[in-house]
């Protein structure tokens, strides 16, 4: 292959880091709560309020995530990923002024209602599109990179919360959206997008920017148009039916992998630990702890966890991974839901202290991994047919649920005590290992098509792939993997 000696990947990364702008932009407003919170508990707030007005200013967010996910898939499948991307700024940069110059609790819920729509409309078309401009050496590096802005978002917005006061903080908020703003009306569009939307030549200029070699940008832009031809083929070049698609043995077995982990990944903890941590740590170490600070120290864990998790996906199977954050994850929640029953209502010594802020920061470090995986399955898992529309609803359908659990949490907390909530979330992570081992596939480093073609097979158990690549070949079928390698046989 005749290409200039430069390696291009500083493009791929380049793009990413305007994505990462305003990744770290949209997890300030998900930590914020815990900042929030505590200053408007205090009665001397000139906007003090309750713990159930505390429950719905911590959850709305979430409730108004999905209006925006439901939106965003129409959006970028109609006109593109980064025009979707730079509509969702909008919102999140009002959101905040809303915030900042809130006078009534309902302006601070519509301001969280506004900054949660935002968030909603952000997250598919931007993990969709570092997918589809992503090299399959690079993808998990790249669709993870964001879940570390998100960590990144959460760290600032609780350091700045422990320094200064929340109308301040809802101020500093609006900096990142406008940076991304800049840095992403620049961008190419995602040339998979453009080379299913007959719009051949950008999709080659976009492809040579991102790869920096003619020739294999010429390649991949074939292997695209040849896929979108076959399909439109198959179904006698008329748009196949949205809902009927659905129903195709490739398409639901990814989406009952995503879905079934969306459920177990919330019920671990992974959010409601972001949303309420500063209660919990306060729970966990009494009144010995300054739990602000404790709650600054979780994000920096969850930042550097994160980075380091990114780094794994770009060197180990992802299977791997996920199992063993889940194992780690469930141990330490065990670990952590076993010590507060022995020292339940025995006086807080400083050594409870220190074991309760060892297992809380290993239970963060373990479960982490569990964040970063969401965004993968739907950028690497789903067909690039329906990956767009069908993206945007997972995401509805996962904010509705951390929506309700959000919600409930203080109730379930009540009724459950700390110590009950993290033996839930400990059960959680053990069944959401065992539902990745036994059924995600291995897509390290395997193209989108590959993975595609395997999710056609029938088997529906990882361990089966064998059989499965057996019985086509005995039936004449092939699926080739990336340099010829099947991904049946990984």
């Amino acid at each position: 292959m005749l290409c200039p000696s430069n390696d291009p990947i500083y493009l791929q990364l380049l793009l990413t880091s305007a994505v990462l702008l305003l990744a770290a932009g949209c997890g300030m407003p998900i930590g914020y709560s815990a900042v929030l919170l505590p200053q408007l508990y205090d009665s001397n707030e000139t906007l003090a309020i309750d713990i159930e007005m505390g429950s719905w200013i911590a959850s709305v967010h979430s409730l108004a995530t999905p209006i925006g996910s439901f939106a965003s898939g129409p959006i970028m499948d109609r006109w593109g990923r980064r025009p979707a991307i730079l509509l969702a700024i909008v919102p999140l940069f009002g959101g905040w002024v809303l915030l900042a110059t809130a006078s009534s609790h309902f302006l601070l819920l519509l301001g969280r209602v506004v900054a949660g729509i935002s968030v909603g409309l952000t997250a598919a078309p931007a993990q969709i599109l570092l997918a589809e401009i992503a090299e399959p050496r690079l993808r998990g590096l790249l669709i993870g990179a964001p879940f570390v802005s998100y960590s990144l978002g959460i760290l600032l917005v609780y350091a700045l919360g422990s320094q200064f006061h929340w109308r301040e903080v809802a101020w500093g908020g609006t900096v990142l959206p406008l940076l991304s703003f800049v840095a992403l009306f620049f961008a190419p569009e995602s040339p998979v997008w453009l080379a299913r939307n007959n719009q051949p030549d950008r999709a080659a200029k976009a492809l040579t920017w991102l790869r920096g070699c003619p020739v294999q940008a010429k390649q991949e832009l074939h292997k695209l148009t040849e896929r979108f031809e076959q399909e439109q083929q198959q179904h006698n070049r008329r748009p196949q039916n949205f809902w009927r698609s659905l129903g195709e043995l490739a398409i639901v077995k990814p989406l009952i992998i995503i879905n079934a982990f969306h459920v177990l990944q919330i019920l671990s903890g992974t959010y409601l630990v972001v949303f309420y941590a500063v209660d919990i740590i306060s729970d966990m170490g009494g009144s010995d702890i300054n739990s602000i600070q404790a709650a600054v120290l979780t994000a920096i864990v969850r930042l550097a966890f994160t980075f380091l998790y990114c780094f794994l996906l770009l060197m180990m199977p992802r299977r791997l991974m996920v199992t063993l954050s889940g194992l780690g994850s469930g141990l330490s929640c065990v670990a952590i839901a076993a010590f507060m029953y022995i020292r339940a209502g025995e006086p807080k010594t400083p050594l409870d202290t220190y074991v309760a802020a060892t297992l809380i920061l290993i239970y963060i470090g373990a479960n982490t991994g569990f964040m970063t995986m969401p965004g993968i399955m739907i950028g690497e898992l789903l067909p690039a047919k329906i990956r767009g529309q069908i993206a945007g609803y997972l995401f509805t359908i996962f904010n509705l649920l951390l929506f309700g659990v959000a919600k409930g949490f203080p109730y379930a907390k009540a009724a459950l005590k700390t110590q009950g909530l993290f033996l839930m979330f400990g059960i959680a992570s053990f069944a959401a290992s065992l539902l990745l081992f036994l059924l995600l596939p291995e897509t390290k480093g395997r193209s989108l098509h590959d993975i595609e073609d395997y999710f056609r097979q029938r088997n529906w158990l990882w361990m089966n792939r064998k059989r499965a690549r057996e019985e086509e070949q005995q039936s004449g079928v092939h699926h080739g993997g990336e340099e010829g390698k099947p991904l049946s046989n990984e």
